[in-house]
């Protein structure tokens, strides 16, 4: 019997030639990282005794959360960490307005195919869709690896979600991933390896495959992936850090469950609160007054994303009484946008332009809610008090129906706009 991606990339990793699932293996990971909790983690570093981040090459630091910083915690936090990437020689650092994280670490091309990418965060199953095994992991975790490089790892068993057809404009990636989460559950694939495939998901761009390997955490999923094709080469071109050797699982690979949909049959999907696998058909909401939509965050803030939501709201005004908030992925991003005009577009519609970090989505800093308050979001968790007020409510659905509820000012089907 065959391996599936996950058994074939912690076998070869750990230097074996086959693996069991279940089986538990020392590796040593190629990419590791970390953002604004790097402060965290490098006092617990320091309790483990050692004196110096033994392989300072292998982490890559992004300062994104809460930036600029908003407090005198904040700020005294990123200082501890610039004090420790000085002290530690650690160069792959990046202070704040570079973007979030999940963005920045594959434009600088470490997201590479084959690669084990462990972080300090749950989302960093987004480079999956580079067809890496990328995971997070907790701050103590983070703390022994700055110290030995060195951390152990059950192998998941593994689920096939194969997609067939094709999605329909203006249903994208975010609606058949929230379609997928919700028809799962948010713990239905539970520190599963979850393999992406199908018709649908070949003719995807890279940014929505990052959408749906971004939000595999959200069913709980140990890591997402999508084979890499000529569309990951050619975004790699002339970013990749390093050689790559790409990684497929076996033909005969056994899966603990195979899971079919069909994209072409799906339309617009909204996740209402205050859980990601409450999802509906947005016509479900439809209607629903908002306060705020949010465009933008490590799971919709690229260039596709703010497209199609300067499509919508070209020659458009967002409602008397909506705040629509627009936040890049990425410095990248923000200055590509500012250059094709889709920026301009969004800015006379009436949206407020944020910098890149993850801003509205963490609840720190930008975009906190108040009680009573609803908001439309292309973000990946509508938690209770996740944008500040415990007695707010988050809806999550794609950038273009999050730009048709601004103009309505009602959650709204974005088709009416196509």
């Amino acid at each position: 019997m065959g391996m599936t991606f996950a058994q074939k990339i912690l076998a070869a990793k750990a230097g074996l030639d086959s693996i069991d699932v279940g089986q538990i293996v020392e590796i040593e990971p190629d990419i590791c990282l970390s953002h604004d909790n790097t402060a965290a983690i490098a006092k617990t570093f320091a309790k483990i005794g050692v004196s110096r981040v033994k392989d300072p090459d292998k982490f890559v630091i992004v300062l994104d959360h809460t930036v600029p910083a908003s407090q005198e915690k904040y700020a005294l936090n990123h200082k501890e960490i610039r004090e420790f990437v000085k002290i530690n020689g650690i160069r792959r650092f990046y202070d704040v307005g570079m973007g979030i994280c999940h963005q920045v670490l594959p434009e600088k091309g470490f997201a590479l195919p084959g690669r084990l990418i462990l972080g300090s965060d749950s989302h960093t199953t987004t480079y999956g869709a580079f067809g890496a095994f990328s995971a997070g992991i907790g701050r103590s975790e983070m703390a022994v690896l700055y110290a030995t490089s060195r951390i152990w790892l059950k192998t998941p068993e593994s689920f096939q979600i194969v997609v067939h057809g094709h999605l329909t404009d203006p249903v994208s990636a975010k609606d058949l991933i929230l379609h997928i989460i919700g028809t799962i559950g948010a713990d239905g694939a539970l520190y599963k390896s979850v393999e992406y495939s199908g018709e649908a998901v070949e003719v995807m761009s890279i940014a929505s495959r990052m959408v749906l390997c971004n939000m595999a955490i959200e069913m709980g999923a140990k890591n997402g992936y999508c084979a890499p094709d000529d569309k990951t080469t050619a975004f790699l071109a002339d970013r990749a850090e390093g050689e790559y050797t790409t990684v497929f699982p076996d033909d005969d690979a056994e899966y603990e469950q195979v899971m079919e949909f069909d994209a072409s049959a799906l339309g617009p999907q909204v996740a209402r609160p205050h859980t990601v696998d409450n999802v509906s058909p947005v016509e479900d909401v439809a209607g629903k007054p908002i306060q705020q939509a949010l465009l933008g965050t490590c799971t919709n803030g690229r260039m596709e994303d703010l497209r199609v939501a300067a499509k919508i709201l070209e020659g458009r005004k967002v409602a008397n009484g909506v705040r629509l908030l627009v936040l890049p992925a990425s410095q990248e991003i923000l200055l590509e946008a500012l250059k094709e005009g889709v920026i301009d577009t969004l800015v006379k519609a009436g949206g407020l332009l944020l910098n890149p970090g993850c801003g509205p989505c963490l609840g720190a800093h930008q975009g906190v809610m108040a009680p009573g308050e609803a908001t439309i979001s292309t973000a990946n968790r509508n938690f209770k008090g996740r944008m500040g007020s415990r007695d707010a409510e988050i809806y999550l659905g794609s950038p273009a129906t999050v730009a048709a509820s601004a103009v309505t000012g009602v959650i709204t089907d974005p088709r009416e706009f196509f």
